[in-house]
């Protein structure tokens, strides 16, 4: 989670260079890796095992809301 949480981060930085200057990158990189490893735990309770794909599309949807939510909705 941490290390998607990063490499996102990176790339919304890059992309939305001028939206996102004002945001600093801890508090995108918190929130993403926080709302990622809440979703990689909550794949590991509903399915008993890690490794599903459906966890990982989890991990990626929710460190893209958090990304947002962090980034551009408190605007």
């Amino acid at each position: 989670a941490v290390g998607v949480a990063i490499f996102t981060t990176a790339l919304a930085k890059l992309v939305w260079r001028r939206e996102l200057a004002a945001v600093a990158w801890a508090r995108l990189i918190g929130w993403s890796a926080g709302a990622g490893a809440l979703a990689l735990i909550g794949g590991l309770v509903v399915f008993g095992r890690d490794g599903k794909m459906a966890t990982y599309l989890a991990l990626v949807a929710a460190t893209a809301v958090a990304l947002w939510w962090a980034g551009f909705a408190r605007r």
